[in-house]
């Protein structure tokens, strides 16, 4: 992947953690991403390359539009010189602060690079690509980054409500839960962003960190896909996968690629159901806190999408009952497609959106629905070969779509 000449003389490789960075609760939610177009003939505008990807998406925008250079300077003036009251954030790669630029009085979020941390110029340099070129209504928006030296800061559109983690696990005594239907409208936009990076990008986009701690939310709870440098572009031509350091959040990444390196857009698909799941129950995908049996979520709740009639015990407690049940068995039955053992049979994230597209409607929308208004999904059974595996699960998912209508 090319990267910026201004760059380059400051490459340095290191390895990203794999542990979901934790934000200060004390402070206001998270940040994130909008892109600006820059009139600075110093700033020339990156061009897709061959080993770029292209926004062929009408919905995309302009391939090149560029993102703004920033010095230093400006960025500490910005954030009140990285003050504490202004940090809404830090994990593995550093600390993010609110901020507002001189220039034009613009609320940003200022992500600053740990220069001794575990995300490397590498990843930043991901990102900045990856941000300036795909342009999504569900992918954060970049605005700019700074390279003075051995600084590195991206700048991003603010985004109020911060992550969807802050919204769903370990919730504060004041906080009020996500309805259910703020969580399907969540869970649809992020699948949408998904969508985008696979169907879209060409080459496709291999997300590679889909977590409850990387979905960021407006003030609307519209949902947005952050932190893009562990991204990978896809297989092209006649290869069915891009091999790959295995990379990512323990719990989120797919059983194939944590056992052979071997990176497809069916990675993210897994790794988009543990989301869905987690959205669901209210449950953390791995909790040392829980119950052996139970401090795996997919390992609990693996058993119980089998039968249906038990799918009101995956629900969160703190939904108090108030979801449709119709709407529950489908978005269970989802999160069973995607969560399947075998790559091949889980669904296309197209098939995902139009899954979910009926379930982030408003409650007059979805209706009084009970448990016995709907067909149950087939059981798995042991011993049952590819092929009739695959046949099921079409028919679960023609089911799901069925009963949108």
């Amino acid at each position: 992947m090319s990267c910026f000449s201004c760059l380059s003389s400051q490459d340095k490789k290191a390895a990203r953690s794999s542990g979901s960075s934790r934000r200060s609760r004390s402070l206001p939610p998270a940040s994130t991403p909008r892109k600006k177009e820059s009139s600075n003939a110093e700033n020339p505008k990156p061009k897709p390359q061959a080993d770029q990807p292209h926004n062929n998406s009408k919905e995309g925008g302009n391939n090149n539009i560029a993102a703004e250079t920033f010095t230093f300077r400006e960025l500490a003036t910005a954030t009140k010189n990285f003050r504490q009251e202004c940090l809404i954030g830090e994990g593995g790669f550093g600390r993010v602060y609110k901020g507002k630029l001189e220039t034009s009085n613009q609320v940003v979020a200022v992500k600053q690079l740990d220069r001794n941390g575990l995300q490397g110029n590498r990843e930043f340099l991901v990102e900045v690509l990856m941000l300036s070129l795909l342009h999504h209504q569900n992918l954060v928006n970049l605005i700019g980054y700074c390279a003075d030296g051995d600084q590195r800061l991206l700048v991003y559109e603010y985004m109020a409500y911060g992550s969807v983690e802050d919204h769903l696990l370990d919730l504060l005594p004041e906080q009020k839960a996500l309805d259910w239907f703020s969580r399907m409208r969540i869970a649809l936009g992020a699948a949408k962003g998904l969508e985008y990076l696979h169907d879209n990008a060409n080459p496709p986009v291999i997300y590679r960190d889909m977590k409850s701690s990387n979905i960021l939310l407006d003030e609307n709870y519209n949902a947005k896909l952050s932190d893009f440098g562990l991204a990978k572009l896809g297989p092209v031509g006649d290869s069915t996968h891009v091999s790959s350091r295995v990379m990512g959040t323990y719990g989120y990444c797919a059983p194939e690629y944590q056992r052979t390196g071997k990176l497809t857009t069916k990675s993210d698909v897994y790794s988009f159901g543990v989301v869905l799941l987690e959205l669901i129950t209210g449950r953390r995908v791995i909790d040392t806190t829980r119950p052996t049996d139970e401090q795996n979520l997919v390992a609990w709740a693996q058993p119980l999408f089998k039968e249906p009639n038990r799918y009101s015990e995956i629900a969160d407690p703190l939904l108090l009952g108030e979801f449709p049940v119709k709407g529950l068995n489908q978005a269970v039955a989802v999160a069973a497609m995607c969560l399947q053992e075998e790559a091949g049979v889980r669904p296309l994230m197209s098939d995902v959106v139009s899954a979910l597209s009926c379930l982030g409607g408003s409650p007059a929308e979805a209706g009084a629905v009970t448990h016995d208004s709907l067909p149950s999904p087939p059981s798995e059974h042991v011993g049952d070969d590819e092929d009739s595996t695959r046949e099921r699960m079409q028919g679960l998912s023609m089911e799901v779509l069925l009963h949108c209508n």
